[in-house]
């Protein structure tokens, strides 16, 4: 059973499944909700799956930055609309982590289970402890250079989409050219450069229900502290898994990703 989508707040939401649960999945840079289409040919048998571009990386549309509050409040408006006497399972990537987990935070009965991808205690002293300087240094220089992509972009889109796309490709992200632009880099120019209230009031995660977290082992460096994977494992029904594959490995590992997520779900 396929539904019909439908708009929330000018943000295209997508449901496929006719499953009773509910899957809200949420994607980060410089992706969109194809992002998950594999996953959710897995299952939407079981799971209803909803998806959606985050604001400004439907390109179709015209830029729209969006602050973190603004957006735990549209997640918030999505889930209500889809679910609204039921909890759902978060699945989460990248940015998505950090929208998704603080929603989960400030909405903790509306979470009945959550996976992360990739992103875990990503604003915690314990990760910052546990990165080595080159590490801190290469997490700043590519996060900077889009943050700084997005401040040209206003008045030089071509130059700002040309950085954008470059950086992409530097980091292995293999998403076509023309599905990436600079209006999609604002979260960095929040955490680098405080634009639309940046990041100030962001809560730490700390998991509340039962919660997957895969990660890609072959990066340069991680994006979770030890400690958080300590902390997931020793959750009630928690799970850490480590995949031989970079940051998108739905994309590179889709086989391995999507067996992972629905045994995990299918489990519980």
């Amino acid at each position: 059973m396929e539904n019909p989508s439908f708009k929330v707040d000018g943000v295209d939401v997508l449901v496929q499944g006719a499953g009773q649960e509910t899957v809200v999945m949420v994607h980060g840079w410089p992706d969109s909700h194809h992002l998950w289409d594999s996953v959710t040919d897995v299952l939407k048998d079981r799971y209803r799956c909803v998806r959606f571009d985050l604001p400004g990386y439907d390109l179709a549309k015209a830029p729209r930055p969006t602050s973190y509050r603004e957006m735990t409040a549209l997640i918030n408006r999505i889930v209500m609309e889809v679910s609204p006497s039921m909890p759902v399972t978060l699945l989460l990537h990248d940015w998505g982590c950090v929208f998704g987990y603080e929603y989960a935070m400030q909405n903790p009965l509306h979470v009945k289970r959550l996976i992360g991808v990739d992103i875990g205690d990503h604003n915690s002293g314990a990760l910052l402890r546990s990165l080595t300087l080159s590490a801190k240094f290469g997490a700043f220089v590519y996060q900077y250079w889009l943050a700084w992509a997005w401040r040209l972009g206003p008045k030089f889109p071509k130059l700002a989409n040309r950085m954008t796309r470059w950086m992409a490709h530097a980091i292995s992200n293999r998403n076509a050219p023309e599905t990436i632009a600079w209006q999609m880099n604002y979260p960095y120019a929040m955490n680098w450069m405080k634009a639309f209230g940046g990041f100030a009031g962001l809560a730490q995660i700390k998991p509340q229900w039962p919660t997957l977290y895969i990660y890609g082992k072959r990066k340069p460096f991680m994006f979770h502290s030890p400690k958080w994977l300590q902390t997931v494992a020793a959750t009630p029904g928690g799970k850490v898994v480590a995949i031989e594959s970079g940051h998108w490995m739905m994309i590179r590992r889709p086989e391995e990703f999507n067996r992972t997520v629905k045994e995990w779900l299918d489990s519980a």
